[in-house]
């Protein structure tokens, strides 16, 4: 890198530990938000029938969706990715673990 080139907003800001921490937080949900649009949209799925398939309100699917539903329960989450027909696995090495079955229906 070019010491006498200027660092760019983002390089400038991404030094401030605590804007870090914030930003960090803030594209952790903008990462799962999105996570589980793609799934819906994969799965051609609507709010109210993700919300009715994994007993949830349409609301809190809609709040996930933007990314407004802070502190998501895992249950959640992987009632949601197992109703769009994906199966969320905890792996470590060559052991597998599947989280489906913490999740009923």
């Amino acid at each position: 890198m070019n010491k006498n080139k200027p660092l760019s907003t983002y390089d400038r800001l991404m030094q401030d530990k605590g804007f870090k921490k914030e930003f960090d937080a803030g594209y952790r949900e903008f990462l799962l938000s999105e996570l589980i649009c793609a799934l819906m949209e994969e799965d051609n799925q609507s709010v109210r029938e993700l919300a009715k398939e994994v007993g949830l309100s349409p609301t809190v699917i809609q709040k996930i969706r933007s990314g407004k539903q802070k502190d998501m329960k895992v249950s959640n989450f992987i009632g949601i990715a197992k109703e769009c027909g994906y199966d969320l696995i905890l792996q470590k090495g060559k052991e597998k673990i599947s989280m489906n079955a913490l999740v009923t229906g």
